[in-house]
């Protein structure tokens, strides 16, 4: 497809825009004059607060109370005035739940005995102790009156992020399931699984998060990932075979809504991108959206914007330059947001790895035509990220951007993906160019962890913020070319990692969401909302890589040995990073 063809689609596609559907039937939190006063007024400094809150009363008597304050305030209450309004007709956040204590939890897990420092190993205790914390169990009344609420209602209890954010969350899970394992929470990984199996059955795909106002849109497609994980643990086939179809389910969900065919060389290849579309703000970031499209002069430019800014975050990467697209550039603001318009290597390679994944259980089922059938989709999926995603020349994968036709030259972590998912050809894999293009990229110049992207925006998920699942994702990567000198590296980011943690934690007693790339310790910063503490996927990554590397230790150049932990001078920053530096540039010249 050309470059023009596809501008005259956004035409076409800003044409539609204003059909389109509110984010959830919900008019109370989803859209609607009583949303857009409450959320508009600021009466709360985080805009989720609100739609996160139960209505002690009927919709309909809350309408009611809502066009009593309407008349009474001819159509101008004051903040004052919406919220006495907000708090006699709302329940704080957080009413959904009641004190749950897993039946499954154990005091000491097997693999903390595998931890070869002390102090490591009492930093894992801890986070292991802090899934009790981190743990819901929704009220049965959710279950009997879930028109009173944004929560959607699951039977079994879950880990939440922790934070702001109080509900399931689709991709953090996958870490946090992982994490679980290793705790040997066998019980309370099934039943979020479960809950995610449910949310499938009735609404034919896995929200974002666990909240109405998420229907329309998901995050990247990690639940048969999160059942491979829970099968090598336990071995439970009954579970596959009674879940399989749901699974199917969702992965189609992602082949139907999803895909975009590119050509490339006279041949066309199916791919997918993120695709949120929807009507209005998001009601968790209302003020924020609104605000953000008031310069705008159309409807239809408006609702264009809402979607990119929607299908932003179901990537994920809410917000981020790497979603710019200005002149073929990452640069620009918030408003050249355009998510939509460009083919994510990791969502590919996600999508491979689904694909293998229900080859793989269909095979274990003995469904010998669901197996082929998958097995040859994954070869297809992998062919296309092969020809299309993976650029020689800088020897690595690289983003799509579909109007101008090209790929993306911007550093990113999830360049990396293919090789954590093992969607690359093995025969044709050539780790020198990809050490050499991390070598260029000079990523481990930055001693607090490998950052989101190279551009320094103000937004979260750019320069300087480090974030937990996409540390994961390249020292997987690494660790799967089965090459000594990039497992090495992988390595070496996994240490730097769990020190910079460790070292934030001895100083604050709290794990992040996202952390500072330019120095240990440093707890991340940007976007919309401050940053959250908790937390579960950060928690899920180190107690793996803990698991993992079980011989690291607090006792090097950032530590010292009786856990207080010290970043020492310039000097002993500038070997280490020259060191790393010499194990990359060994690995490229023997390669």
């Amino acid at each position: 497809m050309s470059a023009v063809c596809l501008v005259c689609g956004l035409l076409l596609a800003l044409v539609c825009v204003s059909c389109l559907p509110p984010p959830c039937d919900s008019d109370i939190y989803c859209y609607g004059d009583l949303l857009h006063v409450v959320q508009m007024s600021n009466i709360f400094p985080d805009s989720k607060t609100f739609v996160d809150m139960k209505m002690k009363y009927s919709k309909n008597e809350t309408w009611q109370s809502f066009r009593e304050l309407m008349s009474r305030t001819d159509n101008n209450p004051n903040r004052t005035d919406i919220w006495k309004f907000v708090n006699e007709t709302f329940d704080p956040p957080g009413s959904e739940f009641e004190d749950w204590d897993p039946v499954d939890w154990t005091n000491h897990p097997k693999f903390l005995d595998k931890i070869k420092d002390p102090d490591l190993q009492e930093w894992a205790r801890h986070l292991h102790h802090f899934w009790k914390k981190l743990g819901r169990k929704m009220k049965d009344e959710v279950r009997d009156n879930e028109e009173l609420y944004s929560i959607i209602y699951v039977q079994h209890p879950v880990i939440v992020p922790g934070g702001r954010f109080r509900e399931l969350y689709y991709w953090d899970s996958y870490w946090i399931v992982r994490g679980l394992l290793l705790s040997e929470m066998y019980g309370t990984v099934r039943g979020m699984l479960e809950n995610f199996l449910g949310m499938v059955k009735k609404y034919g795909f896995i929200p974002n998060g666990g909240r109405i106002y998420y229907l329309r849109r998901s995050q990247p497609p990690l639940l048969i990932p999160m059942v491979k994980s829970y099968l090598d643990a336990t071995k439970d086939i009954g579970f596959l075979s009674k879940n399989i179809g749901s699974m199917e389910e969702e992965f189609q969900y992602w082949m139907k809504n999803h895909s975009v065919t590119v050509a490339k060389d006279g041949k066309s290849y199916s791919l997918a991108r993120y695709s949120a579309p929807s009507s209005g703000p998001r009601p968790e970031s209302y003020r924020e959206d609104y605000e953000n499209t008031r310069v705008l002069i159309t409807e239809a430019e408006r609702q264009d914007r809402y979607t990119q800014l929607k299908t932003a975050a179901e990537s994920g990467w809410d917000f981020s330059t790497r979603w710019y697209i200005t002149n073929s550039t990452d640069r620009g603001d918030l408003s050249n947001t355009m998510t939509q318009h460009i083919v994510p290597v990791e969502l590919n390679a996600i999508l491979y790895w689904n694909a293998l994944l229900l080859s793989e259980f269909f095979d274990a089922l003995d469904m010998p035509n669901k197996t082929v059938e998958y097995r040859h989709l994954a070869d297809s999926w992998l062919e296309a990220v092969d020809n299309v995603l993976w650029h020689d020349e800088m020897g690595i994968w690289l983003d799509y951007d579909l109007i101008n036709g090209i790929k993306r030259n911007y550093f990113y972590p999830t360049n990396l993906a293919p090789l954590w998912t093992g969607c690359f050809k093995r025969k044709k894999l050539q780790v020198g160019k990809i050490m050499k293009y991390l070598e260029r990229s000079q990523i481990m110049m930055f001693l607090g962890g490998i950052p989101t992207s190279l551009e320094h925006s103000g937004e979260q998920w750019d320069y300087p913020n480090a974030w937990p699942p996409l540390q994961y994702i390249v020292i997987m990567a690494l660790e799967a070319t089965e090459d000594i000198w990039a497992q090495n590296l992988a390595v070496e980011v996994a240490r730097r990692w769990v020190r910079s943690n460790f070292k934030a934690f001895n100083e604050s007693h709290v794990m992040y969401e996202k952390y500072d790339a330019t120095f240990p310790g440093g707890h991340g910063s940007g976007g919309e909302y401050e940053n959250q503490i908790g937390f579960g996927w950060t928690n899920g990554v180190i107690l793996e890589l803990l698991g993992k590397y079980n011989e690291l230790t607090v006792a090097d150049s950032f530590f010292s040995s009786d856990s207080r932990l010290h970043h020492k001078s310039g000097s002993s920053s500038l070997l280490v990073h020259v060191m790393t530096l010499i194990v990359i540039s060994a690995a490229v010249f023997l390669l």
